[in-house]
């Protein structure tokens, strides 16, 4: 097992009690594709998979959800939420042991999440008060963050019966800075243009690639993940989607020799999870 770099009580202690300074963010990454993203004003949590909810599913199947990290707290324990986003469906995104414990612990925090799954929320028992349902191109502002919702590709841009995207990415701005996180995608034709011209701080992107023998959609290859980060120019790239299932990951090594040729002014940065990370703008 990979140990948290700050687990427990004392990773909980030190995200409640960090004070951030204006034009600047601190983040935590949770493992998988999940983070804590906190401003001066408020506290964004992304796709956080922090139960053994599909260890427990696919326990004695083809597919063994062998955790490599352990959740570095569990959801009920987080306090002080402003806002969730889930990008997907899939429950290392939107987790059903997760999420509704992090509303509870949170009673004015709401959910952004695609609104293709609006009745998938309603059947885990979230609030239908406190969803906020997204489609590509969707626009809101909620403490001091602005989100702007893009397509993911997970392999495929899928929709449901009424056009609505399934996998979503998230625009985030606050605090002069902005933050690109993909979900679970492939660098598509037109990710370029959904991104935009303006400058990014940082881009967090998967990075375990896509084998078809795993029986699971993948995501964007180390490789890449730097391709596209070399297009966009971010200050930063942060890679994440790896070393949580032993069936589904690659060394994150693949993606530190391949940022070797990121052009200058792009700085790859790995997080351990339970590590706090803090950019200013």
């Amino acid at each position: 097992m990979i140990k948290p770099f700050r687990p427990g009580a004392q990773l909980l202690d030190e995200i409640g009690a960090e004070r951030i300074s204006a034009r600047s963010l601190a983040v935590w990454w949770l493992g998988q594709s999940g983070y804590v993203i906190k401003s001066p004003r408020a506290t964004l949590v992304v796709d956080p998979y922090l139960s053994e909810h599909l260890t427990q599913k696919y326990a004695g199947t083809s597919k063994p959800h062998i955790r490599m990290t352990p959740a570095p707290f569990r959801g009920h324990e987080l306090k002080g939420v402003d806002l969730i986003l889930a990008s997907h469906k899939h429950s290392d995104h939107l987790d059903p042991g997760t999420v509704p414990d992090l509303l509870a612990a949170s009673p004015a925090a709401k959910l952004g999440l695609p609104e293709s799954l609006l009745d998938h929320a309603l059947s885990l028992g979230l609030p239908a008060d406190r969803l906020i349902p997204l489609d590509a191109g969707s626009v809101f502002e909620l403490a001091g963050f602005r989100i702007r919702a893009i397509p993911s590709a997970h392999e495929g841009l899928d929709t449901d019966d009424r056009g609505r995207h399934l996998y979503l990415g998230f625009v985030i701005e606050t605090e002069g800075l902005r933050l690109y996180h993909s979900g679970d995608s492939v660098a598509y034709d037109g990710l370029d243009d959904w991104l935009g011209p303006a400058s990014f701080d940082v881009l967090f992107l998967p990075i375990n690639g896509r084998d078809p023998a795993r029986g699971v959609p993948g995501n964007m290859s180390a490789a890449e993940a730097v391709d596209l980060a070399s297009r966009v120019k971010p200050r930063y790239i942060v890679p994440h989607h790896y070393d949580m299932f032993t069936f589904n990951t690659v060394p994150v090594a693949v993606f530190e020799d391949e940022a070797k040729r990121l052009p200058e002014g792009v700085t790859p940065r790995v997080l351990k999870c339970g590590e706090r990370w803090e950019i200013a703008s």
